[in-house]
């Protein structure tokens, strides 16, 4: 069992105690819009299980280090455009500005595999406005866990949201639900990877014990949301959860980047809303000159490289 870190409450309380300076982010608000992450997290239905090893700890090393074994697509992340369209940006081809922003989280309720619709988006308050990063509660993050709840029956889009988006020219979008498309829209149905009975077949059976109708037959598209969006320069979010009841129906600043990984096709994010307090918080003006210059390139001609070099031997 991990022992509990008092290392956080330490730290303030010293703070305190020294009469350290304010923070300049002491006036803001943030609030973890992710869900935890670590060993044993619900996975999406045809992914591996999270592998995480001590390979040094405190009773043997007295250090930590640990070596983490995982998809990307585990928990609150974020799809680059590549994951899903050939040739399409990846993480390291996405602008910096695409994880950084005003935005809105809304509230669209819905239940067991309905749509989330552009009358849904067009009533949503406050208003989705051109450029912003976009958070869609349905309230299905309630159910997030190992379970078929969150995965098989839950609410999403389909092409007629992501068309909206890419009309209405938002910069990013996320959900509360299992990925950017309903699950009857992703290989969970009999779709790409799930071809030719679905991933989970007992739920395409049960949709059409419920509706009269084979899952192809209102859902025949393959992720048509996430094509949309993607194929329009739009990221997207997935399994958003934490704190999103706590800012649903505000205007918020976002922060979510990724790693800078080469060839990334997605990132496990930690997704912050910010709302300041004084409405005092600025980032520093870009047209202040510098204070000094960027120190030149070390000189390492004197360094020796790789091994020792044997005595008798010239280098």
């Amino acid at each position: 069992m991990r022992g509990k870190s008092t290392y956080g409450t330490l730290y303030r309380k010293t703070r305190q105690e020294d009469g350290a300076v304010a923070s300049s982010t002491d006036s803001l608000e943030f609030y973890d819009l992710s869900h935890p992450w670590g060993y044993g997290v619900p996975n999406w239905p045809y992914f591996e299980d999270v592998k995480i090893e001590r390979i040094h700890y405190h009773a043997k090393s007295r250090v930590l280090s640990q070596r983490i074994t995982t998809v990307m697509h585990s928990t609150t992340h974020v799809d680059a455009p590549g994951h899903v369209i050939e040739g399409a940006p990846l993480l390291e081809d996405v602008p910096l500005s695409s994880f950084f922003g005003t935005g809105v989280v809304v509230s669209i309720p819905k239940g067991k595999w309905e749509k989330v619709m552009p009358e849904d988006l067009e009533a949503a308050r406050p208003r989705i406005e051109p450029g912003d990063i976009v958070i869609v509660n349905t309230g299905w993050h309630q159910t997030f866990g190992d379970n078929s709840t969150y995965y098989a029956y839950s609410p999403g889009f389909y092409r007629e949201a992501g068309e909206w988006f890419v009309e209405r020219g938002v910069k990013a979008v996320g959900t509360d639900t299992q990925a950017l498309d309903h699950p009857l829209a992703t290989a969970i149905a009999p779709h790409g990877p799930g071809l030719p009975n679905g991933l989970l077949p007992w739920a395409c059976e049960e949709y059409k014990r419920e509706t009269g109708h084979d899952v192809l037959d209102d859902f025949p598209e393959w992720e048509p949301c996430h094509r949309q969006i993607f194929s329009n320069g739009i990221i997207g979010f997935e399994n958003v959860g934490g704190d999103i009841d706590k800012v649903t129906g505000r205007r918020v600043t976002f922060a979510c980047f990724p790693w800078r990984w080469v060839g990334g096709d997605g990132c496990i994010v930690r997704i912050v809303a910010m709302l300041d307090r004084s409405g005092e918080f600025r980032i520093e003006r870009a047209d202040q000159p510098a204070e000094g210059s960027a120190p030149p390139k070390p000189d390492i001609s004197n360094a020796r490289q790789g091994y020792p070099v044997p005595p008798g031997v010239r280098s």
